[in-house]
This record gives structure tokens, C-alpha cells and sequence, in this order.
């Protein structure tokens, strides 16, 4: 069955006019939506009757269902979310630094098939995109636990299950909805696309012109390193991901985060932070450094370690001292696998 979150206002405006109704409606029902009111249950001042009957029928009442929610020592909240086709989906709920605030993490498909090694995602392989309904699902269900606890969903990130920008159409569909004011209502400063640098899908969201965020998943400062990280490094070499990056970044005026999940012995040396900052030279981007969160055995058999504190405060001490801006990102919900690279091995576990 079709859902609500399917619908952007122009395609429900159609489909209302082919149903007989005024297509003003449409703009009516997607505010109610939006705004979190079950058109099945809630009623419905304005609607002809008949147009509720048959919305209360031929919609699902969700494209995504909450399943399992899981609540970290430090507040974050990791949700499970059945879709209709039985497979599952990972979304996270951060809370901010102020008490009023939340940010969001999104998953773009099911599964993920980027293939790094250092990932939980990957380890089940790719199952599908999904669609815009779904990604917008999961907004609304971050946003429900925000409120519940007294937050706002602040701000969110498409950094969860998959590669956003190898699902571009869905991916621009839903934040399209998310941004509008008559919708979602998030804005477009408030929205970021990471990607491993799928070098025509960033150029493919340059074109687009909306005035999104973008971070670029690095993980190394060659080609090399990178290649046995990331597989999509063989395809893609850093001086064309970054020179993607620098068209994105030139077309909006906000610097690109370039992401580095720092693993022991591997990427954190002094020289590949040299190296690191040689490359970025004098581009004004921003150094994200993620302390990597455990995952297991990985697909290539190696059992990465995080690297020692000592190791990445020295490593970030080189890129500042090359006035590169670099920062730490906090670890959020490794106690229940809600971290940065630990998505898909609860969902897996609980698929029946």
C-alpha cells in the first residue's frame, strides 16, 4: 500500500484530482501528516468525508514501523524500523549539547555495498535503496523520540545504512520534503549528505543547487591505504574526489568536512597526518576525526583497534599545527552499537 510519506504536495494534489476531490486538499493533509496527526484517527476538519474514507483504505498508515527502540547510557536513542517489504532499517537520535536540541541520523538503503572494511554495515551486503518514504519515515519517527524528551530534531545526516549518493533520486526526494517549510520545516543548512566519494554523484549534487551540507568519508591520504580501507577507492582516486569536492564547495561557500576514522597502526601515524595535511593544503575544509568504534572481525579478516589517545591527539596536533581546522566527533551509543560505522548488526541479528 502507498503511504502518505510517498507524496510530495504536487503528486497528491494529482492524485486527489483523479480521485474527484479539490486538489487543495492536498497541501491540507501532508500539514496534518507533517505535523503528526493519523489521518485514520484523527479527525479531519475541512476533508469531504468520502476523501477521508478512502485515505483511511488505500493508505498505509506508515511506510516504516518502529520495531525495536534502544536507549544508550548517554542518550542516544537507536530505533528499528520494519518496512513493508520485511526488511529493517537502522536510524539514530543524538542529543545535542544543549537539552533542547537533537541531531538525526539517516540510512539511505538497506545494507550497504561500499564494502569497507572497517564497517558493520557492510558485512550483510546490499539489499536495496529505499525509497524517499522511507528516508522521510525515519525523520518522523527521530522526530516523535525528540519530542518525546523534551528536544527538537535540530539537525540531520544522511550517515547511516548505505551510500547516499548511489540512491541520489530518493535521497533528494526526501530531503526535498524534510527542508520544506510546509513539510518537514528542517531547512537546507541543516541537512548533511556524507558520502565514500562517489565522484558523479557529488557532482550530481552540485548541479542540484540546493544549499546542502557535504562530507566526504576520506580514511587515508593515499590511494593506497585507502584501496585496502575502501574498495571504492580503487575506482575513485583522492585528487578526483577532492576536486569534486572543491566544485561542491565553491558552489555553496561552506566548507566540505572531510571525514577520517582514525584505526590503530593503520592510518594514524605522524606521517600519514603529514601526508593528510599535504593534501589538503590550503583547501578551507574541515577535518572530522572519528575515533573508530569496534565492530568485530572484518571482511578481510582483520580485527581493527581504535587508536590510542595518545596517538590521535598527536595526529590532530600535526594537522592544526599545518592550520588545518580539525576536530573530534564524539563517540554516541557504542554500548548499543549506535556508533559511527556499528549500523546494521542489531537489524541483522533481530530479522526474522
Amino acid at each position: 500500500m502507498i503511504a502518505l510519506a510517498d507524496f510530495t504536495a504536487v503528486s497528491l494534489s494529482e492524485l486527489f484530482e483523479d480521485w474527484g476531490y479539490k486538489p487543495s486538499h492536498a497541501a491540507r493533509v501532508l500539514r496534518a501528516f507533517y505535523a503528526g496527526s493519523d489521518i485514520a484517527t484523527s479527525p479531519s476538519r475541512g476533508l469531504p468525508q468520502g476523501l477521508v474514507e478512502r485515505l483511511r483504505r488505500d493508505f498505509a498508515s506508515s511506510a516504516a514501523t518502529l520495531t525495536v527502540r534502544q536507549v544508550a547510557e548517554d542518550g542516544t536513542t537507536k530505533l528499528l524500523l520494519s518496512l513493508g517489504d520485511g526488511r529493517t532499517v537502522e536510524s539514530v537520535l543524538m542529543p545535542d549539547y544543549r537539552p533542547d536540541r537533537a541531531a538525526g541520523c539517516l540510512s539511505s538503503q538497506v545494507g550497504c555495498a561500499m564494502g569497507c572494511d572497517f564497517c558493520a554495515t557492510t558485512k550483510t551486503g546490499f539489499e536495496r535503496n529505499l525509497t524517499a518514504g522511507e528516508i522521510v519515515e525515519q525523520f518522523l519517527a527521530l522526530r516523535r523520540e525528540a519530542h518525546a524528551v523534551g528536544r527538537k530534531l535540530q539537525t540531520v545526516v544522511f550517515m547511516g545504512m548505505g551510500e547516499p549518493l548511489l540512491n541520489l533520486d530518493a535521497v533528494l526526494a526526501a530531503l526535498r520534503r524534510l527542508a520544506d517549510n510546509s513539510l518537514g520545516a528542517l531547512g537546507w543548512r541543516q541537512i548533511t549528505v556524507s558520502t565514500v566519494g562517489i565522484v558523479p554523484g557529488i557532482d550530481a549534487l552540485t548541479e542540484t543547487g540546493l544549499n546542502v551540507h557535504l562530507a566526504v568519508s576520506l580514511h587515508a591520504p593515499d590511494d593506497a591505504t585507502r584501496a585496502r580501507l575502501l574498495p571504492m577507492g580503487k575506482r575513485f582516486p583522492i585528487a578526483d574526489i577532492l576536486a569534486a569536492a572543491d566544485r561542491f564547495q565553491a558552489s555553496r561557500g561552506r566548507p566540505v568536512t572531510i571525514q577520517y576514522c582514525l584505526l590503530a597502526g593503520v592510518n594514524d601515524s605522524p606521517e600519514h597526518a603529514r601526508l593528510l595535511a599535504e593534501l589538503l593544503g590550503s583547501r578551507r575544509m574541515h577535518v572530522n576525526l572519528l575515533r573508530y568504534n569496534p565492530t568485530g572481525l572484518s571482511l578481510s579478516g582483520i580485527t581493527y583497534q581504535p587508536s590510542s589517545d595518545e596517538a590521535a591527539e598527536a595526529f590532530a596536533a600535526v594537522l592544526r599545527g599545518r592550520k588545518l581546522v580539525a576536530h573530534f566527533r564524539r563517540s554516541r551509543g557504542p554500548d548499543i552499537e549506535a556508533a559511527c560505522g556499528q549500523l546494521r548488526r542489531w537489524a541483522a541479528s533481530l530479522r526474522v
